[in-house]
């Protein structure tokens, strides 16, 4: 039997609720919609390609928020030393430019695990958090990485949205 990408249900949005509530439930949405957006494809579909010379993917992309979550939240915010699951300091676009041997169903465990993790690291940490970051040496708090990961995941996204209706005629809302 052929693995395609699960259903995956959206939460409804909050429109009142506390600040942290908010930006979860905000991130929560677009995290699932990126999924969504891959819903009932095969693993050949996800690796198909927008346009050349991209090499922007559905399956990309959900390597590269994998990256993302990982490098924002656990990396940075957390201060945890774990690596990278689809680059390295060689091949920096590995999360893109890796699809063509991935295995697909591997790779949304290791998402949806991700976003697990993610939010298990930062769970004591408050809004107010704040962290240096190592190459630009700026103050970033907490607050700041969720707006940007909701600023993230709402342009991928769009691109989602595109590379789908390519695949197959669909289109999201």
């Amino acid at each position: 039997m052929t693995w395609t990408a699960p259903e995956t249900a959206r939460s409804p949005q909050l429109v009142v609720g506390d600040e942290r509530s908010m930006l979860q439930n905000r991130l929560d949405h677009h995290r699932a919609t990126l999924l969504w957006k891959c819903r009932g494809l095969t693993a050949e579909q996800l690796v198909i390609r927008s346009v050349e010379p991209s090499s922007m993917t559905l399956l990309g992309l959900v390597r590269h928020m994998t990256e993302v979550e990982r490098a924002w939240f656990r990396k940075r915010a957390a201060a945890q030393d774990v690596p990278y699951q689809h680059t390295t300091e060689q091949n920096q676009d590995g999360d893109f430019d890796d699809v063509d041997t991935a295995d697909a169903a591997h790779d949304f465990a290791l998402y949806r695990n991700e976003i697990d993790q993610c939010d298990a690291a930062v769970a004591p940490l408050a809004l107010d958090y704040t962290f240096v970051h190592p190459r630009t040496g700026r103050e970033i708090s907490l607050r700041w990485i969720y707006l940007h990961m909701i600023e993230e995941y709402a342009r991928h996204n769009g691109h989602a949205d595109l590379l789908r209706e390519r695949i197959d005629g669909v289109t999201g809302e």
